[in-house]
């Protein structure tokens, strides 16, 4: 058995760091929210204009389109707002009214209260966009082109100020399907993903540290992904953008933080798939992260978490409107985008939670009285549907096909698939905090043992452990602000 608490302050320092210039340019985006019902329209004509500071090199001024490509290493135009998501979908007979149906299921909840519920907005605006203008090899060779991407862009939004050292950066990696959006600011006034853990006196403390949040490669909230423009045709990549690992996302949140001057990081932190993230940049930049923080993840996707994946996977694609993930020009696979986030629900939160949430009650009854159906009669199924119908057009299906694979391929214990070359998880020698939540089913505690024994079986006698005792399951991290509080202000 280890330790239940092993922990002090010895910092790891680097030398000054100065990185080779990129051509590359720094977007900011004002904030715009979208609902979904603005997203079944067709976005042909979309008038607005983006502030734009070129950082270098400086180009003529251009006519602005509604794409942004890549042409022989630079940005060849951009125009706002520039969202990846942008589906022009066709509502057809397939295609349900997502507004109706979402108010539909909330209004048979509405007397039995939401509970706590993570804060998740359609953020298509206020982040700032960082495009590396070389050619991008990702870890998997065997894909569309080599795995060479021609470039690539990445939303990203910044909180606190950066010190003249550029030494008290905080890294914040996000889960499967957050945007960039964490925390809420003057150009987007939306709360963020984790609004009550980043502020003065906060958890991530905007008085001490500078924190950056980075849409992931992959993703569809302003960062490159399946969605994005492919250079070569002019059509969006779809499945012949290449798949990515979670070592291709960290390499780069690297390439930014290199054009920000930053060579050394305070902490990295993520929760979920941001844990494994955080995990791996300490593997991957040991020389370069001074801390880090690891909630509710593992150094490797364990069976049942990889099964349930898969089958999010197998649903969405079952859709007939994915159409081979060929659906950004025609009807949209809002079924079942639908059905795999419901799906992904039941993983997110707990049992006990439920039981005291929604029991066995049943819906209100309808004007004519009961009418026991297929359809939702319990209040659990009430809210799995409300969950689905809230998120289903806020996300690029595509997008959650890539990133929930490169969940599964994660592995750094040194047994197969990706980042196994490094002995990855030997090179964390830093502090490291491992939390875990004893209600999660999606990354049960046991992974979080693991993962602290790994740390130890590697030689890392600065380990924190906590375990919480909370009944929200895998959402813990987006809900528990007292507990998640207190240990990372402790550790960081």
């Amino acid at each position: 058995m280890f330790p239940r608490c092993l922990f002090r302050t010895t910092l790891l320092t680097d030398a000054a760091h100065h990185a080779a210039p990129h051509r590359s340019f720094v977007t900011t985006h004002r904030s715009l929210r979208v609902t979904s019902s603005c997203i079944q329209k067709q976005f042909r004509n979309l008038s607005n204009k983006s502030d734009i500071e070129e950082v270098e090199p400086k180009l003529p001024e251009q006519k602005r389109t509604v794409r942004s490509k890549f042409r022989s290493g630079h940005l060849e135009s951009i125009q706002y707002p520039h969202q990846k998501y942008y589906f022009p979908v066709q509502p057809t007979e397939a295609t349900p009214e997502v507004e109706a149906m979402e108010k539909e299921s909330s209004e048979k909840l509405s007397h039995a209260g939401l509970g706590p519920e993570p804060s998740y907005q359609n953020v298509v605006g206020g982040y700032n966009v960082f495009h590396y203008d070389h050619e991008f090899q990702c870890e998997l060779t065997d894909n569309p082109r080599g795995g060479m991407l021609p470039g690539f862009q990445l939303a990203y939004e910044t909180w606190g100020e950066l010190n003249a050292e550029k030494d008290n950066a905080i890294l914040l990696f996000t889960g499967l399907s957050a945007s960039s959006h964490a925390k809420s600011h003057e150009l987007n006034e939306n709360p963020g993903w984790w609004e009550q853990f980043i502020g003065p006196g906060l958890a991530l403390d905007t008085d001490k540290f500078h924190v950056i949040c980075v849409n992931l490669l992959g993703g569809c909230y302003g960062s490159s992904g399946p969605s994005s423009i492919n250079p070569i045709d002019d059509k969006p990549f779809a499945l012949s953008f290449p798949l990515v690992t979670v070592a291709d996302m960290v390499r780069t949140q690297f390439k930014l933080l290199e054009h920000l001057g930053i060579h050394t990081v305070e902490a990295t932190v993520g929760s979920s798939m941001g844990g494994m993230l955080s995990l791996a940049a300490a593997a991957m930049y040991p020389e370069r992260v001074k801390k880090v923080v690891s909630i509710s993840a593992a150094c490797r996707a364990h069976p049942t978490a990889i099964a349930l994946r898969y089958m999010q996977r197998q649903i969405l694609m079952a859709d007939p409107h994915w159409n081979g993930g060929n659906y950004y020009d025609g009807p949209f696979p809002v079924i079942g985008t639908k059905h795999a986030r419901e799906l992904a629900t039941i993983s997110y939160r707990s049992g006990p939670e439920w039981m005291q949430r929604f029991g066995r009650k049943l819906t209100p009854k309808g004007p004519g009285g009961r009418r026991t159906s297929l359809l939702p009669d319990f209040l659990i199924e009430a809210y799995l549907d409300y969950q689905g119908n809230k998120w289903c057009m806020q996300y690029d299906p595509n997008s959650l096909l890539y990133i929930s694979k490169a969940m599964d391929l994660f592995d750094m214990t040194g047994t197969e698939v990706t980042m196994s070359q490094s002995g990855a998880i030997n090179q964390i020698q830093c502090p490291v905090l491992v939390m875990g939540v004893q209600s999660d089913i999606l990354f049960p505690i046991t992974q979080q043992r693991e993962l602290v024994e790994f740390l130890q079986d590697a030689g890392n006698s600065e380990i924190s452990y906590y375990e919480l005792n909370a009944m929200y399951g895998h959402d813990t991290f987006l809900i528990d602000v007292p507990g998640i509080t207190g240990a990372l202000k402790g550790h960081l």
